[in-house]
C-alpha cells in the first residue's frame, strides 16, 4: 500500500512550481469504512496525479469541515475558518519557496469553504485550483461504470467503497455488502446534519461496487487533472 504521507526529500522538492494539497476529514463512514476514508482518497488521488504530472505533493490536511456527521461518534471537524486559513497559509509558504500554483484534491463534499479559498486566490491574481470539481466526478463515476449517481451514493457508498477496493482494499472489510442505505431527500442536510436521514450514516450501495469501478474512476480523474494544470497555466 503507498504510504499515506509523502517520502521525497527536500532536493526533491526543488524545481516544481506546482503543489498538490490533498484535503480529507475525519469522519464517520457507517459501522464499515475507516473515518479517515475521505483522506485516504484524497491522498489516492493525489498520489496518483504526483506521479503522472510533475507535480509536488504535500502531506494531506486530515481533519476538515464535517459537522454534518456530528451524531455518530469518532466525528471530528474544525471550522470552516480553520480550514481557510491553513490552505492560505499553506499557499504562501509555497510561494516563499517559489511554488506559485497550487491544486488542492479535495476528499470531502462538505469542505464547502475550499471554493472561496479558490475564488478568492484567483481575485487576487494568485494561481489556485480546486479538484475534482463535480464535473470530474460525475465524468469518473461514468469512466468507472458507476450505477448510482451522487444524490443516492452521497456517503461510503458505491463510488467510495470502489475507490478503496482498487487502491486499498484491506481498508474495505469482507461483509461491505451488507451495509446499504439509501436517504435520497436530504433537503435540509444543512440545518439538521445526516443524522435525521440514515440510521447508519451510509448513504448509498456500497453493495454494488467493485475494484474494477474504482480503478477506471481513479484513471479517468487523473487524466482530468491535465486540464488543472492547464488552468494553472493561464
Amino acid at each position: 500500500m503507498t504510504p499515506l504521507l509523502p517520502t521525497h526529500t527536500s532536493a526533491d522538492a526543488r524545481g516544481h512550481t506546482v503543489a498538490v494539497l490533498p484535503v480529507g476529514s475525519f469522519e464517520q463512514h457507517g459501522a464499515f469504512l475507516p473515518l479517515a476514508t475521505d483522506t485516504v482518497i484524497a491522498m489516492t488521488i493525489a498520489s496518483s496525479v504526483a506521479s503522472a504530472y510533475p507535480v509536488l505533493l504535500l502531506p494531506p490536511v486530515t481533519i476538515s469541515c464535517s459537522h454534518e456527521h456530528a451524531a455518530w461518534p469518532g466525528t471530528v471537524s474544525i471550522s470552516a475558518t480553520t480550514l481557510y486559513a491553513i490552505v492560505r497559509d499553506v499557499a504562501e509558504s509555497l510561494r516563499h519557496n517559489g511554488i506559485s500554483k497550487l491544486a488542492l484534491v479535495n476528499g470531502h463534499g462538505g469542505n464547502y469553504v475550499l471554493g472561496n479559498v479558490v475564488q478568492e486566490a484567483s481575485a487576487r491574481g494568485e494561481r489556485m485550483a480546486l479538484f475534482p470539481t463535480e464535473v470530474d466526478w460525475l465524468a469518473a463515476r461514468a469512466a468507472g461504470g458507476v450505477s448510482t449517481g451522487p444524490d443516492t451514493d452521497m456517503h461510503a457508498g458505491e463510488l467510495e467503497t470502489s475507490l478503496l477496493l482498487h487502491a486499498h482494499p484491506s481498508l474495505v472489510p469482507a461483509d461491505y455488502a451488507e451495509h446499504d442505505e439509501r436517504a435520497d431527500d436530504r433537503n435540509r442536510m444543512l440545518t439538521f446534519g445526516l443524522g435525521p436521514y440514515t440510521e447508519s450514516g451510509v448513504v448509498g450501495h456500497p453493495s454494488l461496487a467493485t475494484a474494477e469501478k474504482g480503478k477506471a474512476a481513479l484513471a479517468n480523474l487523473v487524466d482530468a487533472f491535465a486540464d488543472v494544470l492547464s488552468a494553472l497555466d493561464r
